[in-house]
């Protein structure tokens, strides 16, 4: 039985298969027939607008990745153009720097061209602005010939202070408001002289000026070069600008007033100064000499 069922089985596919091939013949040799290519063409037609959407939904991902690509190349060259910018930006402050020191270092270079003393210019690496003092520190010191009492000068000519400490690379300036500060100052117009004092706060302070001087605001104040004493001569050569008057004060019960003065440089924001490193200011040997000739006293013989 088993046999017989195994015979049938196999006599089927056998005839499936001669069906099958039979059929793919008649196929192949009708398939260049006009019928068939009708038929092909119908099919073709209606299953265009489906191959027409399916190709447009490939063309639209398609145009989607291509899109997400160009974005993100986008993306890189915006921040290319961001950082080029800033480059840019970072470079530009630092020429207007450089232009800025440039044209502080050729004034400081026109006032050395006017000055009749061994100067050298240094630059402010420190600062001590504060309730309690008032000094800047430089970038030279003794071995570039700077010593204690060297008066130090503006990009502007004016006068800033004078040396208070000196070592070998670096020195300490004490500025004018600076109330340790002491300068016999000069008025322009009047020739009038009085004591410059320095004040933490507010401008500096031209006292005991003879109250029969006219002293008038805008009036420019410079050193008088003049002793401060019997035996000390004065630290500052004459004619250095100190700064202009900007109020005059009196009392009518004093001999003396008082002229509030804007110092010509703008002591905080010093970057750059000028040395003078040859000034003499050294104590005078003996009482101050007279500018009148001694007479000799007859003797009584």
């Amino acid at each position: 039985m088993v046999q017989q069922r195994d015979l049938r089985s196999t006599r089927r596919r056998a005839i499936a298969y001669a069906l099958l091939v039979a059929l793919c013949l008649l196929l192949l040799g009708a398939s260049d027939t006009a019928p068939m290519r009708e038929t092909r063409q119908g099919i073709g037609f209606a299953l265009a607008p489906i191959q027409s959407a399916l190709t447009g939904t490939t063309r639209s991902v398609t145009s989607v990745f291509s899109t997400i690509t160009q974005i993100e190349q986008l993306r890189r060259d915006n921040q290319a153009l961001s950082t080029r910018v800033q480059r840019l930006e970072a470079e530009t402050r630092r020429l207007e720097s450089v232009g800025v020191q440039n044209e502080q270092l050729t004034r400081l270079l026109g006032v050395r061209a006017s000055l009749d003393y061994d100067t050298l210019a240094a630059e402010v690496i420190g600062r001590q602005i504060s309730p309690a003092e008032r000094i800047v520190v430089l970038d030279r010191g003794t071995e570039d010939g700077i010593a204690v009492g060297d008066p130090v000068l503006a990009g502007e000519g004016a006068l800033v202070g004078s040396i208070m400490e000196a070592s070998a690379n670096r020195s300490v300036v004490l500025l004018l408001d600076d109330t340790r500060s002491v300068v016999i100052g000069l008025i322009e117009s009047s020739r009038a002289t009085g004591e410059v004092d320095g004040r933490l706060s507010g401008p500096l302070a031209m006292i005991d000026i003879p109250s029969t001087d006219t002293v008038v605001v805008g009036d420019r104040v410079v050193t008088a070069g003049l002793q401060l004493g019997d035996d000390i001569r004065s630290p500052f050569p004459r004619g250095l600008l100190i700064g202009r008057v900007v109020d005059v004060r009196t009392d009518p019960n004093t001999v003396v007033q008082t002229a509030l003065l804007e110092p010509a440089a703008t002591l905080e924001k010093l970057e750059y100064t000028l040395v003078i490193t040859d000034f003499e200011s050294v104590p005078v040997e003996g009482p101050a000499a007279s500018p009148w000739p001694t007479l000799e006293r007859p003797s009584d013989s």
